[in-house]
């Protein structure tokens, strides 16, 4: 299962409605992927629901230090790579990040998404989680 800003938020977050189901999910999950833009957007987003910079940066250190997490580092390549998927879909409202996610989950052979971001399912992915 790949796992996008707004799954982790939903697992993080036991305030939000769809909280249980994140959890759920993710303590079933028998792969986890994620990748490093997705990691970055997590912080802001995090702080916009009046979650603490400390919580917010606690939360990504237990990701990045947890072994059961694989996480893609994004270079100058798959950058390069998911700027032309995104010229080459210029009909979609798709953000660099979600355009690296799905290549890495095409990549990888991921079909499912923790995630609320409806632009998953418009690239033919499982979106686990209610928008």
């Amino acid at each position: 299962m790949f796992i996008d800003t707004s799954g982790w938020l939903c697992f993080l977050d036991n305030r939000d409605e769809r909280h249980g189901r994140a959890a759920e999910l993710f303590r079933s999950a028998r792969r986890v992927l994620t990748h490093s833009l997705v990691i970055a957007e997590l912080v802001p987003l995090c702080e916009s629901r009046r979650f603490s910079r400390n919580t917010a940066l606690s939360f990504v250190e237990s990701l990045l230090s947890d072994p059961s997490i694989e996480i893609v580092w994004v270079d100058e390549e798959l950058t390069k790579r998911g700027i032309e998927l995104l010229m080459s879909r210029s009909d979609k409202e798709w953000s660099l990040c979600d355009g690296v996610s799905f290549l890495v989950m095409s990549e990888h052979k991921v079909t499912e998404v923790l995630s609320t971001d409806r632009h998953f399912e418009q690239a033919g992915f499982v979106k686990l989680l209610e928008s």
